[in-house]
């Protein structure tokens, strides 16, 4: 299992600080969608430049366009990048034909993503498919619930990630659980008092 630390909604200037402090204290570094809708590319070249043994993802959060934003995320230095499910089956594609051709990572966010809609895309071996609660809805999130309920559902998906207000409790019971290979944590790492402690504690969950 891997720790992904999400960088959201602050300066460049910090989120290259912090990068630099989280460089092989984490597994991967999310560059987070507000970061990539402020700054653009090139900021992906900033954070790349930052870290020399943490992979960087970037939060895309494509829905069209495919190649074309994968191409760049990619080209500017990202080792994953985000596409959201909801995309069509040809976007979803396009994106996964360039993941390969860089040998890099696709990411499918299945946020309000159906059943439905799953088992049409379920056929990316080597995605990373990402459970994903929003920020924005105020109902309860058991995380390892909806894991096994999720592998319950779509057992020949193996590779799966899971994001949405994970905290420790909830990061070592999904490691206790063995089905998730990448658990992202957002604000209860960049937004505590003390980052590195908090990565410290994390890792240490999820590499138990």
């Amino acid at each position: 299992m891997r720790l992904q630390a999400a960088i959201d909604r602050v300066p460049l200037e910090d989120a290259v600080a912090l990068a630099k402090k989280l460089d092989g204290k984490t597994d991967i570094l999310e560059m987070g969608t507000s970061l990539v809708k402020d700054y653009g590319n090139l900021a992906i070249e900033q954070l790349r430049a930052a870290l020399t043994q943490t992979e960087l993802l970037v939060d895309s959060k494509t829905i069209d366009e495919g190649a074309y934003e994968f191409n760049q995320a990619f080209r500017y230095g990202g080792d994953l990048v985000t596409v959201m499910g909801a995309a069509s089956k040809d976007t979803l594609t396009a994106c996964y034909e360039v993941a390969q051709k860089f040998n890099k990572t696709m990411m499918i966010d299945l946020l309000e993503v159906s059943d439905e809609k799953i088992q049409q895309i379920k056929d990316f071996p080597e995605a990373i498919y990402a459970l994903h609660h929003s920020v924005d809805r105020k109902d309860h999130f058991d995380a390892t619930a909806s894991v096994a309920e999720f592998h319950k559902k779509f057992p020949e998906i193996k590779r799966l990630a899971i994001a949405g207000g994970i905290d420790l409790k909830q990061a070592q019971l999904l490691a206790e659980q063995g089905i998730i290979e990448v658990i992202i944590v957002g604000s209860k790492i960049t937004k505590a008092e003390d980052p590195l402690s908090a990565v410290n504690e994390f890792m240490g969950a999820v590499h138990k």
